[in-house]
């Protein structure tokens, strides 16, 4: 077996860690590192076409509209997800 083999094997076997991050103050956890916007919002259920996602980092609020956007998870990572889509009158 050569190197570029053990790395490799070693890659596979590997035990990924899990990162609690928040969405809505509801705990979500996964063991991979990056989500895309769209991975994020249909895990807690919501539609990505009719939402996106809010990061709340330090004192900023970034915006994710784009739901093909891949973004890097951190643990106790928080999201807020915002409507856009048409409000029903009653």
């Amino acid at each position: 077996m050569n190197n570029e083999q053990v790395q490799t094997d070693l890659e596979n076997t590997k035990v990924h860690k899990i990162v609690v991050y928040f969405v809505d103050g509801e705990k979500q956890e996964t063991t991979q590192p990056c989500l895309t916007v769209a991975q994020i919002l249909e895990r807690v259920g919501l539609d990505p076409k009719t939402h996106y996602l809010v990061e709340l980092r330090g004192g900023q609020q970034v915006k994710h509209t784009d739901p093909n956007e891949t973004l890097h998870i951190h643990h106790d990572e928080k999201f807020i997800s915002v409507f856009i889509g048409p409000t029903p009158l009653s």
